[in-house]
């Protein structure tokens, strides 16, 4: 006879798994966005936690007197949750970051859309890289590698088990910024390029004709030739993408690393 038995003790483990799978999912690309239904993102915190609760053993660790020590754990849960798909979220911003130096140079900057990761307006140039990005991580199977990540962070940080390094993530933060500025104008770089040298010939032409009004025309022109260079350069979106997955999976292991 099969027993399914299931004490508080193992309801009180299941929430603190299901509390930092639900922050996770909260805060992941690709799970967090706008137009994600609030129920498919409870249906998937409440059944991946079942599918790893049946995975793992409830930890002996998991111990209590009062009621406050139990919502400190549950508070550490959620801060692990968060940070690992904080981590995650945040390579994602390095597309929107090239997007707005792109518009900027090509005279768009005025144009704004809603990013569906950070709920924030962004560069029309920025939500199409962020949009082709969530194609590509669908396409990839990229969201398969966030939560098998997210499945060993209970090996390696166990429930109630997070030890948080504020130098180690501060290091691992700042460590991100400088990779964010050198990945961000490797992106652009086509469009940079282009434009300084359209603006040289400009300058060239004010000189030669100054009746003409390169103002207007520059105008134009830097549309025209920010568009083409865009369209061209759209078959770099691939590699792209792979600097991007490859930032968020290192950024992903320093910030565990961080809490063991």
């Amino acid at each position: 006879m099969i027993n399914y038995s299931f004490s508080v003790y193992d309801l009180e483990y299941f929430l603190l798994i299901l509390v930092r799978v639900a922050c996770f999912v909260h805060t992941a690309p690709f799970f967090s966005l706008r137009n994600t239904p609030s129920r498919v993102r409870i249906g998937i915190s409440f059944f991946t936690s079942i599918l790893l609760y049946q995975a793992l053993t409830p930890a002996e660790a998991v111990v209590y007197s009062t009621l406050t020590e139990y919502t400190i754990i549950v508070m550490k849960e959620a801060i692990v949750g968060l940070l690992i798909g904080f981590s995650a979220s945040m390579c994602t911003s390095i597309v929107n970051f090239a997007g707005s130096i792109a518009d900027m140079e090509t005279g768009l900057s005025m144009v704004t859309l809603m990013d569906p990761t950070s709920r924030e307006s962004t560069s029309i140039t920025g939500a199409l890289y962020q949009y082709g990005l969530m194609l590509l991580m669908i396409s990839t199977g990229m969201y398969r590698y966030l939560f098998g990540a997210l499945a060993d962070t209970f090996i390696l940080i166990p429930v109630n088990g997070a030890v948080f390094r504020t130098d180690s993530l501060l290091n691992s933060v700042i460590e991100f910024l400088g990779n964010y500025v050198i990945i961000g104008f490797r992106i652009i770089l086509p469009i940079f390029c282009a434009i300084l040298l359209l603006n040289a010939v400009l300058g060239v032409l004010a000189k030669v004709a100054p009746q003409v009004n390169m103002f207007a025309v520059g105008m134009q022109l830097k549309i025209l030739v920010g568009l083409s260079i865009i369209f061209f350069t759209a078959g770099m979106l691939p590699g792209i993408a792979d600097f991007v997955f490859g930032e968020m999976k290192e950024m992903i292991d320093s910030f565990v690393g961080g809490m063991m």
